[in-house]
């Protein structure tokens, strides 16, 4: 699991992502659509349209990594505001993928 430190940038995508897509298609969606550098070091939080799986994408100075974390019961309450990207703190992203 991520272990993300006090200094680390953690973004959360508001709305659906296509759950479809690889690490290629999320980081082209972070450099195109949310104009950020997904080799940056920051993670970046994406939900499909159910509520049950969470993808995070990030960079840990050695190479793109990408986490998916699906839940058997329940769903991942997500940010549906109408900002590309919400900040989060570390702890946040924590809470959030308890589920």
């Amino acid at each position: 699991m991520i272990a993300p430190g006090a200094g680390v940038r953690v973004y959360l995508a508001c709305g659906r992502t296509d759950m479809r897509k690889g690490m290629d298609g999320l980081a082209m969606l972070v450099q195109r659509v949310f104009v950020e550098d997904p080799f940056g070091g920051a993670i970046f939080a994406f939900r499909g349209r159910r509520a049950g799986l969470v993808k995070l994408l990030w960079h840990d100075g050695v190479g793109l990594c990408l986490l998916t974390k699906r839940l058997e019961r329940g769903g991942f309450v997500w940010q549906q505001s109408g900002a590309n990207l919400v900040a989060l703190s570390p702890g946040q992203l924590a809470t959030i993928l308890e589920g």
